[in-house]
C-alpha cells in the first residue's frame, strides 16, 4: 500500500499541484507585497499557455519514441531532438514555468520565491535519479548530452 500511495502521490504534476495551492492559498489569505494587476494577471495566463504547449511538445517525443514518460521507469529510449535541444527536462521546467506564471496570477511575490524551492524538490524527488538512469542505459549518449545541454535552461 505504501508503494501505491508514493507512486500515485509522488508524480510531479501532484508536486506543482501542491505548490499552486499553497501559492493560492497564500495570495487569498495574506499578501503584504502583493503585485496583483491586469497587466501581471495577463502575462501570468499567457505564459501558463507557453508552459502547457512546452510540456505537450516534450510529451510528444516521448510518444514518438515509445518511451515511458513516467518518472522512475526505465527509458526505452534517449531523447534529445525538440525541446531537450534547449532544456535536458523541458516538462519539469514547463512545470516550474507553471508554478511562476501562477505567482504572476495571484499577484504573490511569496509565491515567487517559491519557484526555485519547487525546482529543488523536483531536481531531489525525480531529475537526479533519472539523470542516473539514463547515464546507466546510455553512457555515451549521456555524456556528450549533458555537456552541451543544461539540466534547466
Amino acid at each position: 500500500m505504501k508503494r501505491l500511495l508514493r507512486s500515485v502521490v509522488d508524480l510531479p504534476p501532484v508536486w506543482m499541484l501542491v505548490f499552486l495551492v499553497v501559492i493560492w492559498g497564500q495570495a487569498k489569505a495574506w499578501n503584504p507585497f502583493g503585485f496583483q494587476n491586469q497587466n501581471a494577471t495577463l502575462a501570468g495566463w499567457v505564459l501558463i499557455v507557453l508552459a502547457v504547449l512546452l510540456s505537450g511538445w516534450a510529451a510528444l517525443k516521448f510518444l514518438k519514441k515509445r518511451t515511458s514518460i513516467v518518472p522512475r521507469n526505465t527509458p526505452s529510449a534517449f531523447i534529445a531532438e525538440g525541446p531537450y535541444r534547449i532544456s535536458r527536462n523541458p516538462i519539469y521546467l514547463a512545470d516550474a514555468l507553471v508554478v511562476l506564471d501562477w505567482a504572476l496570477v495571484m499577484g504573490s511575490t511569496i509565491g515567487l520565491i517559491l519557484v526555485p524551492v519547487f525546482m529543488g524538490v523536483i531536481t531531489k524527488r525525480f531529475i537526479t535519479a533519472e539523470e542516473a538512469g539514463l547515464k546507466a542505459a546510455y553512457p555515451d549518449s549521456q555524456t556528450a548530452f549533458f555537456r552541451k545541454t543544461r539540466r534547466w535552461l
